[in-house]
């Protein structure tokens, strides 16, 4: 959950893959983070957040900052609840279905991301009917909410991004509670069509994610390996480089994530601390 807003057909900045390993300001572990404020909004079910999905290619992990709620999953375990309380940390790996509960109507999660750029360039798969995943085209129509406009507020459910974002949610918990049947009657192999829909709906993509995964992750993986071979050496070069770098929230109003509004930090363009 991604918490990212983008739908898997946006198109995402081209980066390329660096020819050196430069310090750079990466965040640490190429990972990306975000405040997430969770839907309050009531679905069919009478339960009140987001809109389940899965994530094809990154893991996911919440600190939950204040409120309470619960997260609901399905996976190799099967189906599963797990309670959300202030100071609750958890994570789960591509392919889990997460669908976040907000029982006490003002749940907020620092959400960190894995893979800093795939999750924004459409790596999650929303848990839509089997005949909204098996096309593209209609898939692509469903998942598109507009960003909002900077007169709309945090609370604003009648905006043209807040009625899409309910559409979008609706129409991914219709699909998450027959998947939910039929996981909790015929176990984890019952999830397989969503990972093969979610499959086909991504595979335009991965070259893509594979330049954006080279250039943050990967690069920041053998840039530590360079820095162990140095140390193992009696070197450390690398100290030298020591650096700060800082950033701020991009401005505007909250974005419609899948789960709920977002407050995104602008890492790409932090900046470097100067001597006082």
């Amino acid at each position: 959950m991604s918490e990212a807003p983008e739908s898997p057909s946006a198109a995402a900045t081209a980066a390329g893959a660096p020819s050196a390993l430069p310090a750079g300001p990466d965040f640490p572990g190429a990972t990306a983070v975000s405040h997430l404020r969770v839907y309050d909004w009531e679905a069919a079910d009478g339960r009140r957040g987001g809109s389940p999905h899965l994530h094809t290619a990154s893991a996911e992990g919440y600190v939950v900052l204040g409120g309470e709620g619960e997260l609901e999953t399905l996976g190799s375990h099967g189906y599963a609840v797990t309670p959300l309380r202030r100071g609750t940390v958890l994570w789960f790996t591509p392919g889990t279905v997460h669908r976040l509960i907000n029982t006490s109507g003002d749940l907020e999660i620092l959400v960190v991301m894995q893979n800093a750029g795939l999750p924004e360039a459409g790596d999650a798969v929303l848990t839509f009917p089997a005949e909204v995943l098996a096309d593209p085209e209609r898939y692509a129509r469903a998942v598109a909410v507009p960003q909002p406009g900077p007169q709309e507020g945090p609370d604003d459910v009648d905006s043209p991004s807040a009625q899409a974002a309910r559409r979008r949610r609706d129409l991914a918990v219709e699909g998450y509670l027959t998947l939910r049947e039929q996981v909790r009657e015929l176990g984890p192999s019952a999830l397989a069509p969503l990972h093969e829909a979610a499959a086909r709906l991504v595979a335009p993509r991965a070259a893509h994610w594979r330049t954006l995964w080279r250039a943050g992750a990967d690069a920041q993986a053998r840039r530590t390996a360079a820095q162990l071979d140095e140390l193992a050496a009696g070197r450390a070069p690398h100290l030298a480089e020591a650096a700060v770098h800082v950033t701020e929230p991009l401005g505007g109003a909250r974005r419609f994530g899948m789960c709920g509004r977002l407050r995104v930090w602008d890492l790409d363009g932090a900046h470097l601390v100067k001597s006082a």
